[in-house]
């Protein structure tokens, strides 16, 4: 089991879900989060101040998967949160080891309970 963790523009959170739909990835948890990486922001003035924000609003998706699924769910938020030629800031995919999961409702756990 892995988990697939993946940040991406707020602009194309709907073309990945789709692509995640499409690739029969049906169960995601998704949150708002900021941060930033190489892409920094321009200046603004905020009252009459010049202020730099360096903390840029970002999705994350939490996708729990079987191993046989990683692949898939990567490709289809690769084909899908890219912008047209690719831009820095489009995102990132974190793949990590998944030790345990356990269905609350039934107390089922392992691949099963994802």
């Amino acid at each position: 089991m892995k988990l697939v963790t993946a940040i991406i523009q707020p602009d194309r959170l709907d073309a990945v879900r789709e692509a995640l739909l499409a690739a029969e990835i049906t169960r995601i948890t998704v949150s708002r989060c900021t941060g930033h990486g190489q892409h920094q922001t321009e200046s603004e003035i905020y009252r009459g101040q010049t202020v730099i924000p360096n903390l840029i609003p970002k999705i994350r998706l939490d996708i729990a998967c079987n191993d046989e699924f990683v692949r898939i769910a990567c490709d289809a938020i690769l084909s899908s949160a890219r912008h047209s030629e690719g831009y820095i800031g489009d995102g990132k995919i974190f793949i990590t080891e998944l030790l345990e999961c356990i269905r609350i409702r039934t107390e089922e756990a392992g691949s099963g309970a994802i």
